[in-house]
């Protein structure tokens, strides 16, 4: 099957792996993500992943509280997002799914240190790309990691996977009048202020003229059916 679109970077929320009973991994959804990712790579796409860490701590919210400085709260969030990288990481391979983890925060023991080239060769070859420790620096969130990898990595476009089905005038859970997008420019969503990512994440999405897709990752299947056509999802396009 042929698609417009080829290479994607699947940004994941690390809140969304939070368990039920407030554990920060839940098995099931990790299995879930792990299909769906499968199930893409399946279809054609090349895949890479970069995955939050606010399941298990925000830098930004621990340095606002001032008990820890912001470089040092950022610090353990880019380990956050590490545990949830090898963990997908692991997750995908469970299921025969070639899959590595590449971190921007050098750790060799544990999973390769990212660089651009073995990127773009494991992507080539099939493996989904799991890209842990955010850029590597304070003061940048992961949303900002997904889009300056994607432009490395030379993708087609991000996919934001969220709670729903796209981006919104307004929050649909709190405003039952809010009206849904189907297509979007970059200049529209800052003009609407509507905050598909942070400012500097969508400023850089914008300077490159890459799109983004805004859509669900709930469901069995999500993330195929989004980059197929086949379910509900906001395009931003330059």
């Amino acid at each position: 099957m042929a698609h417009a679109m080829k290479r994607i970077l699947v940004k994941l929320s690390g809140e969304a792996l939070i368990a039920p009973d407030g554990y920060w991994l839940n098995p099931q959804t990790l299995t879930q993500l792990a299909s769906d990712l499968g199930q893409a790579v399946a279809q054609g796409f090349e895949i890479a992943v970069v995955i939050g860490g606010g399941n298990v701590i925000r830098g930004a919210k621990v340095g606002a509280a001032g008990w820890i400085d912001r470089a040092t709260a950022d610090s353990m969030g880019m380990l956050a997002t590490i545990m949830n990288s090898i963990a997908l990481e692991s997750a995908l391979e469970d299921r025969g799914i070639s899959a590595r983890t590449l971190s921007a925060v050098a750790m060799p023991s544990v999973c390769e240190t990212y660089a651009r080239q073995p990127a773009l060769h494991h992507l080539r070859k099939g493996r989904v790309v799991v890209l842990g420790g955010g850029t590597g620096n304070p003061f940048f969130t992961t949303d900002t990691a997904a889009v300056l990898r994607a432009i490395e990595l030379k993708c087609d476009a991000v996919l934001k996977a969220t709670q729903v089905d796209g981006v919104y005038s307004a929050d649909p859970k709190r405003d039952p009048s809010a009206t849904r997008f189907d297509v979007l420019s970059h200049d529209e969503a800052i003009q609407r202020d509507l905050k598909v990512m942070d400012t500097a994440a969508f400023a850089l999405a914008r300077e490159n003229r890459l799109p983004i897709i805004v859509g669900s990752a709930h469901g069995e299947g999500a993330i195929t059916a989004i980059l197929t056509g086949r379910a509900k999802a906001t395009r931003v396009t330059p």
